[in-house]
């Protein structure tokens, strides 16, 4: 199952490290990555696959909402299933 995952907030050092590092963490597979600095804000979207993940999708959204909140920033996580159904006629 693909997922989406999105950083948006101040650029500071380490941000691909960590959320990274929390995918490594919970066995999540980072398949493609766009990042941009965009007038000092940090923007990333993550392409991964989170089929072999080791926790569920809330446990998952929690991670995300606790190392947001350790770095000052806003991360996001929506699986691909969201927005192919937004797109089914």
């Amino acid at each position: 199952m693909k997922a989406f995952i999105t950083v948006i907030g101040h650029d500071t050092v380490g941000v691909v490290a960590k959320v990274a590092g929390l995918c490594t963490e919970l066995n999540i597979n980072i398949e493609d990555v766009t990042q941009s600095i965009l007038q000092g804000m940090f923007a990333m979207i993550m392409l991964v696959d989170i089929s072999k993940c080791n926790v569920g999708h809330e446990e998952l959204h929690k991670r995300c909402d606790a190392l947001a909140a350790e770095m000052g920033m806003q991360i996001n996580v929506t699986r691909q299933e969201v927005f192919d159904a937004m797109h089914t006629i």
